[in-house]
């Protein structure tokens, strides 16, 4: 497979850090920075592409989450030291596209749905190389809901493919943080296998991709898990809820799923807009909802400093100031936008046309934004700021309720 795109030269695609966030108390700090990956099966070759831009910039990653797709990405970058992880994701996508079916170019149909369609029957078919492969009773099971199958799809091919491109002993030695996301079956709860709290093998990150009913549950530990997107698609809730409130954090989260879409007009996309809304982890939602919390905590904690200074010193103000305080949060957002020849089968649709499409779309994408640093400029210096990038390259950035605190006199967030 060739690679799916050349290197940048320095004067076209010079790549730009965002700026360092700041205290409330006004200088620089170090944040932390966290990579969010949001589960899509196929589509995920974009976050493979969003990746390989950000390598270029040679920036620290401390955090890596994901689920699905996004866990084995995930595991894929912090399983390898950092010279090598594009060179795996690569070896990975190679793989998983390399199935006959995949194989065909797409300058052999004139329309390229046709191609798609092709190549996503072949995977219901036959399986997808190293990935999975058709159980002998799977039609048995379409028949009878008795058969006593859980799964059209045995994932074994996964597991061996993990275990030779991520090396186990690197995550467990916990260099980056890496969390996957999963379901537990027998209690519907969502759960995270993060390497900060267990011994991460090529099991946990099956789990979170382990989608019913064409995967089987994954047994760990005497319990059983499902795909983490079954409850939620995207690891920002649990990253922003872990993360300590007394350093600064830095988010980029690539979502695999808009939910923002035109009505459908076929039934065919009627089955793509469904499956959009209900993967797309309503990400600006979540959004909205920690900014407006924590931009709220922040103007009670700034209204608390203005207490004389008697009742400043009592033991419960200075606890549940405590609580209050909470360092900068910034939030940049990549979503895939698919192609208007894209079917509703496009997170099994692993043409290898379809992967250099896909990759090549995430690492444009990141690259474009980190040609304009200007985009990521905060304005102000507290609370939560998310850079949503929108179709086109555009920027908005989105502060969902005014600022309460004295530098809200700039005026409230673009929208």
């Amino acid at each position: 497979m060739r690679s799916p795109a050349s290197p940048p030269s320095p004067s076209r695609h010079r790549a730009a850090s965002a700026p360092a966030p700041r205290s409330a108390d006004g200088p620089a700090a170090t944040a932390d920075r966290a990579l969010v990956l949001q589960g899509g099966g196929a589509l995920g070759a974009y976050q493979a592409g969003v990746y390989e831009a950000l390598a270029e910039t040679s920036a620290r990653l401390d955090w890596v989450a994901g689920v699905s797709i996004g866990a084995i990405n995930a595991a894929l970058i912090v399983g390898n030291a950092p010279g090598q992880r594009v060179a795996r994701l690569r070896e990975f996508w190679n793989l998983v596209s390399s199935g006959w079916g995949q194989q065909i170019p797409a300058t052999s149909f004139g329309d390229r749905s046709l191609l798609n369609q092709l190549s996503a029957t072949t995977a219901v078919m036959f399986g997808i190389p190293g990935f999975f492969q058709p159980r002998s009773e799977a039609s048995l099971a379409l028949l009878s809901g008795n058969v006593p199958v859980t799964s059209f799809y045995d994932t074994s091919p996964l597991k061996s493919t993990l275990e030779r491109l991520i090396d186990f002993d690197r995550i467990n030695h916990r260099q980056t943080r890496l969390s996957v996301g999963a379901v537990n079956v027998r209690t519907g709860n969502s759960v995270y296998f993060d390497n900060l709290q267990h011994t991460i093998r090529a099991e946990h990150i099956m789990a979170s991709g382990a989608l019913p009913p064409g995967f089987p549950a994954v047994h760990i530990d005497g319990e059983d898990y499902w795909d983490g997107g079954v409850v939620s698609n995207t690891p920002l809730q649990y990253v922003l809820d872990m993360h300590p409130r007394s350093r600064p954090l830095q988010v980029l989260q690539v979502d695999l799923f808009s939910a923002r879409g035109a009505m459908p007009q076929t039934m065919s996309e009627v089955a793509q807009r469904q499956k959009d809304i209900m993967y797309s982890s309503r990400t600006r939602l979540n959004t909205d909802t920690l900014s407006a919390n924590v931009n709220l905590q922040q103007a009670m904690a700034e209204l608390m400093s203005k207490l004389p200074e008697q009742l400043r010193g009592d033991p419960s103000v200075s606890a549940l100031c405590a609580q209050l305080r909470h360092e900068p949060i910034e939030i940049v957002h990549l979503i895939y936008r698919h192609r208007p020849y894209e079917l509703d089968s496009k997170d099994y649709e692993f043409s290898r046309a379809t992967v250099l499409d896909h990759w090549e779309a995430g690492l444009r994408d990141l690259r474009h934004t980190l040609s304009h640093p200007e985009w990521l400029e905060r304005e102000t210096r507290h609370g939560v700021t998310t850079f949503d990038l929108s179709e086109g390259g555009s920027n908005v950035v989105r502060r969902p309720v005014p600022d309460l605190t004295p530098d809200s006199a700039a005026g409230p967030g673009r929208r």
